[in-house]
This record gives C-alpha cells, structure tokens and sequence, in this order.
C-alpha cells in the first residue's frame, strides 16, 4: 500500500508539473475541430489548402497522389493539374521541393514531415495550432503561437487570416510569474472573414487527419460487419444451445 501511495503522488506531481508548465508558458487551451473525415467535399479543398500552403515546407512522403485520388474521388487529370507541382507520376509520394540543409538555416529546423501528424497531435491541437498565431516582435519571424511557444514555423496563412494580438493576464505567486491566455484582438484583416478562415483551417486539418490513416474510413466499415458476423452467429449459437439442452433436466 505503501509503494502505491508513493506512486500515486508521484503521477499526481508529474501531472501538476505538466500543467504549471503549460500555464506559466501561456498555453491556450484546444479548440475543438469538428471535422468530418466522411466529408469528400472538406477533404478535397484540404488536399487544395495543404499543396497550395503547406507542401512548399512540409512533406507527406507516406501517402501517395493515386490513393490520394482514389479515395477523394478525383481524376488522373485532376490531380495532375492542380496537386501534382513537383511531381511527374500519380504513384509517387508528395515530397518537398526545399533542401533539408537549406530549411534548417533558414528555420533552425528543418520543417517536419506531415504524414502522420494527424495521428501524433490529433485534430484539435492542429486546428489551435494553425489559429493561434500571433504578432511577437521578439521573434525571429514576427510571430509566436499560444499552442507552441517559440515555434519556428511563420505565420504563412497570415494573407488569409490576418494578424492578431494575444492577450495575457499576469498573476505572480511567490515570486513566480505565470501568464493566462485570455484571448485575441485582431491587428489587420486577412482576405478572409474568422467564419471563412475557420472552416479553411478546418478542411486543412481534415485532410491531414485523413493522410495519417488514408485506410481508416474502410477499416471502420469493415469492423462494423464483423460485429455483425460475430453478432448473428451468437445469436445462431445461444438458439442452437437452447434446443440441443432442452431436454436437459
């Protein structure tokens, strides 16, 4: 009981100090992304958001244009004219074009692959994320993030966007400093209003979670008829149970 305790406290405190960290780095919490990964339409205009603002920086090196195509219902010519920009074959991967050795100098970091980014972070920490840029002269790039503190990554939706201010409120304790997000206030107007914005960033989002599994909208339909297997032939079994022991004092 004794050891239990201690390993209680000491989750207990790990926790704690995970959060402390978030709340003195001024973390905001997650918005929720309601995307709709059986949305073609939404999954369409995010494979058109990711290769038009994305794939410049970031590849998706474990996903293919054909399967890409397949599952989003477009044709060979339709991928080949408007997402295939570096690439000559449907079968090949969606690589970037920028040398890894150039975008470390450039970012301090090379960007990420982004194939299973959806799967590592989950949908609503993506949505914050690619919504929570702000203006930040101390940075290298003009801009902060309220999910990711110190990003490197600039701010490269900022056109449709525009850019914001965050607010903070400021609570010392024992001579500890922590900051409180409090929300955004809006510096420029981007090309797109906050309902237009929203719901870009929400197609980008569904789309990335759709490359991490491409297999998932099938996985699920499967599995949905083996419950059914399983569930019919249960029922064949308790009735065949019933009749062989019916005559079973």
């Amino acid at each position: 009981m004794g050891k239990f305790n201690v390993i209680t406290r000491l989750a207990g405190a790990v926790v704690l100090l995970a959060a402390a960290q978030s709340f003195a780095a001024g973390g905001a919490a997650l918005e929720h992304a309601n995307i709709d990964p059986g949305n073609i339409a939404s999954l369409q205009r995010g494979a058109r958001n990711f290769m038009n603002y994305c794939s410049g920086c970031h590849s998706a090196k474990y996903v293919r244009y054909n399967t890409i195509g397949k599952d989003l219902e477009l044709s060979e010519e339709q991928l080949i004219e408007n997402l295939m920009f570096n690439a000559e074959k449907t079968f090949e991967a969606i690589e970037v074009s920028m040398p890894e050795a150039a975008a470390g100098r450039w970012f301090g970091v090379a960007p990420p692959d982004l194939s299973l980014i959806g799967r590592a972070k989950g949908a609503d920490y993506i949505y914050s994320f690619l919504k929570g840029f702000y203006v930040q002269s101390e940075s290298p790039t003009g801009v902060d993030n309220t999910v990711l503190a110190g990003t490197s990554m600039p701010h490269v939706l900022w056109e449709l966007q525009g850019f914001q201010r965050a607010e903070f409120a400021e609570h010392t304790e024992d001579g500890v400093t922590t900051r409180h997000f409090e929300g955004f206030e809006a510096v420029t107007d981007g090309s797109l209003d906050a309902e237009g914005f929203d719901e870009f960033v929400r197609d980008t989002v569904n789309f990335l979670v759709y490359i991490a599994e491409p297999i998932r909208s099938e996985r699920r339909t499967l599995g949905v008829w083996v419950l059914m297997y399983l569930i019919f032939f249960w029922i064949i079994a308790v009735m065949l149970k019933k009749q062989i022991w019916k005559d079973v004092n």
